[in-house]
């Protein structure tokens, strides 16, 4: 695993910090205020999509492989709705705050 403090994009480790940390006004500090996001290829709504998937069902991020400068990665993720399975993340980041944010299962 990777520590989170050694993802290269400050921004995205920003976020991942706040995935772990269950801050959600940290995570969202992070975020253009038009960002978007996709799972498993489909858009959805930004906030309800964090609050069920991240903060209201414990989640937490361990990443296994960077590319992209830190901006794509691969992670085991876990909540205490779906349990724990390998993802995919990428980051679209402009002036250091996160444009789009795209995951799925791995």
């Amino acid at each position: 695993m990777i520590p989170i403090d050694e993802v290269p994009d400050p921004t995205v480790r920003a976020l991942l910090g706040a995935i772990n940390a269950g801050d959600r006004a940290a995570f969202m500090a992070q975020l253009a205020p038009d960002a978007t996001l996709s799972d498993d290829g489909s858009d959805r709504d930004l906030e309800p999509w964090i609050d069920r998937e991240i903060f209201s069902a414990g989640g937490h991020i361990e990443v296994e492989s960077l590319e992209d400068e830190g901006r794509s990665l691969r992670a085991a993720y876990r909540n205490d709705t779906w349990g724990e399975m390998h993802t995919t993340w990428r980051f679209s980041v402009a002036d250091g705050k996160i444009r789009r944010m795209e995951t799925g299962q791995a």
